[in-house]
């Protein structure tokens, strides 16, 4: 390892004009408030949802904002050619050396792409107990944060980065429309609608910054990490997986149309949602209910939706922004005599995604039937902007 790396991935250590970035503030503020902890912070989510750029914020802050000195902050991606020989704490070690820092020196820590190191969670845990660190660190990978966790709890803080919301979108496009112009801002959603929440491509529009996405979830994260040879069939699934955003997805369905046995097709969602390219939401009830009932999925980023389907079914699309507004409320899905109501959070309240549209009779009196804290049926951009603050 050569110490020219590490003042590559680390330019601050001597003189460094910062990029102009966008910022995320909630997120950049819960990172910067957790600076004291002792936490482990893992930084999670799709792949380029801003997990790096939010590291790199962080440490702006730190040394702008909080008087921190530079050459107590290190930054490393651990998928780099020429660590791939090397465990996270000879890394560390060699930061330490290289910056003249005794063990008892409180340092700051960024690792980015931690779980390309094996036994990444022990080498965490360590540092946690033998050093005065406080790290942070990212993987794009829900499995592989859920496998280790055990050496890690209560030692650990997850943050889930997800794709921007329509705020986020308005800030990233420069677009600050004030209430007399309502027409624009209707038309901004449903730019938003079709572009999705994907930082750079929101910056750039370019379709092949998605298909490139795509591709590196497929084959790096899903066809590479678990050793399949059947790239079509794991295409073929995706696209199937897409298509059905918004709706209950049965694997027996699914396993037929493909020709794969029900316990392939089980796998391969499991790999997908492991890369948080989708999410699975269960059916309301008892235990076996929920594990024998199909469960509805949702993309985990619009746009890359629009790109493999196209920009069709306004109304699927909108429930997807819905489900990501509760999300943290742990939202199942309730049916009852063949209807379907879209959401009801852990917290009861009750929720339906109807854009531009009402409720049909039957709909509506199994609406009022159920026992809930609170009703919404989100049918416009306003009622979705109100879900953030329930």
């Amino acid at each position: 390892m050569t110490d020219t790396i590490l003042y590559r991935f680390n330019p601050w250590w001597e003189s460094y004009i910062w990029p102009d970035f966008i910022t995320r503030e909630g997120y950049l503020q819960g990172l910067l408030s957790l600076k004291d902890t002792r936490d482990i912070v893992l930084l999670t989510g799709l792949r380029r949802t801003g997990k790096t750029t939010l590291m790199k914020m962080v440490i702006q802050a730190l040394i702008s904002a909080h008087g921190i000195r530079p050459d107590r902050i290190f930054y490393v991606s651990l998928d780099f050619y020429g660590l791939e020989h090397h465990s996270i704490l000879e890394i560390v070690e060699e930061f330490f050396k290289l910056q003249e820092l005794s063990f008892s020196e409180k340092a700051f820590l960024f690792l980015d792409e931690v779980a390309y190191k094996e036994g990444f969670s022990l080498q965490l845990k360590n540092l946690y107990d033998t050093f005065n660190v406080k790290v942070y660190a990212s993987s794009s990978s829900a499995s592989v944060f859920r496998d280790n966790k055990a050496l890690l709890t209560g030692r650990e803080r997850v943050i889930e980065v997800l794709p921007l919301d329509f705020q986020e979108f308005l800030k990233f496009k420069g677009l600050s429309i004030k209430k007399a112009d309502s027409h624009l801002l209707e038309s901004a959603f449903l730019k938003y609608l079709e572009t999705g929440g994907m930082p750079e491509y929101v910056l750039t529009g370019d379709p092949e910054y998605i298909k490139q996405l795509i591709d590196d979830v497929i084959y790096k994260d899903i066809i590479s990490r678990h050793n399949i040879k059947d790239e079509v069939a794991v295409r073929d699934f995706f696209r199937l997986l897409m298509e059905r955003a918004g709706k209950q997805l049965t694997l027996n369905k699914i396993s037929k149309i493909l020709g794969m046995s029900v316990d392939t097709a089980r796998r391969f969602l499991n790999y997908f949602s492991s890369t948080y390219i989708i999410y699975t939401v269960e059916r309301c009830g008892k235990l076996n209910e929920r594990l024998k009932s199909p469960k509805k999925v949702y993309a985990g980023d619009i746009g890359i939706r629009n790109a493999v389907t196209g920009m069709r079914d306004l109304g699927a699309i909108f429930e997807n922004l819905v489900f990501f507004a509760i999300k943290h409320k742990r939202p199942c899905y309730l049916l009852k005599n063949g209807v379907e109501i879209d959401f009801f959070t852990e917290d009861k309240w009750l929720i339906e995604a109807k854009y531009g549209q009402k409720l049909t009779p039957k709909h509506a009196r199994l609406f009022e039937s159920i026992d809930a804290k609170g009703r919404l049926v989100v049918d416009s951009l306003k009622g979705l902007q109100a879900l953030y603050n329930l």
